[in-house]
């Protein structure tokens, strides 16, 4: 995929999840910053997803550690352990705040 590409399709990302959770009933308040978009908890815990250009990976940190996210088979997977990165990100949301989001 080129860089355009890359780019173009994290940008598509960031702004599912933002709708998703503006139209959601919860509470978590999320701030797109370009190439990092932040969720915010009401304890004041983040989860923060960031784009990686030059690797081409979706990045997410939250508070069980760091994630990294590659396209791979028409999806983008976890390096470690293929998870998908909804399937994650979705985990992570629930154990910050105990509400169930899906992508």
């Amino acid at each position: 995929m080129t860089e355009s590409e890359f780019l173009d399709r994290a940008e598509q990302i960031f702004q599912h999840i933002q709708n998703v959770l503006d139209h959601a009933e919860s509470d978590i308040e999320v701030t797109n910053k370009g190439a990092v978009l932040e969720l915010e908890f009401d304890d004041g815990s983040q989860i923060i997803l960031n784009r990686h250009a030059p690797n081409q990976e979706l990045w997410i940190a939250a508070r069980s550690g760091g994630f990294h996210f590659h396209w791979h088979n028409e999806a983008w997977c976890d390096t470690r352990d293929g998870m998908a990165f909804y399937h994650r990100l979705s985990g992570l949301i629930e154990a910050a705040c105990g509400e169930t989001v899906s992508f």
